[in-house]
């Protein structure tokens, strides 16, 4: 019932930009963390960035500076602005709702998105 629909991916060159979007539907009651992962070929997903309800953020050290996450609570929608682009950023970036209630004390629930693929190439 729960979805998280992502945009913005695309291919893109290096030292370029790109804005990721992810919107989460469904009957929600309450989403504590967003955030974004990603995973290159042959490597572990790692977090790129997250942020609270209360809007505090932490960053992987590798994107400190060019990145910037942002949400909208009302709107359930999680930002990553994307600037300064390498190639080692390639990967396919995942969207994620942690701690996710659908009712008052229920869960808490983890959500995924499904995938978009953020290319960096000259």
């Amino acid at each position: 019932q729960v979805q998280l629909v992502e945009s913005g991916g695309g291919l893109v060159q290096p030292g370029g930009s790109l804005r990721l979007s992810c919107a989460a539907s469904g009957n929600i009651f309450s989403i504590n963390a967003m955030g974004w992962y990603r995973q290159a070929p042959g490597k572990e997903r790692e977090l790129v960035a997250v942020i609270s309800s209360g809007g505090s953020t932490n960053y992987a050290d590798s994107v400190k500076g060019r990145f910037a996450i942002s949400r909208d609570n009302a709107k359930n929608t999680v930002y990553l602005q994307m600037n300064s682009l390498k190639p080692e950023d390639t990967a396919v970036y995942y969207c994620n709702a942690d701690n996710v209630r659908l009712r008052p004390g229920d869960g808490p629930y983890n959500f995924w998105g499904q995938g978009t693929q953020v290319t960096v190439s000259s």
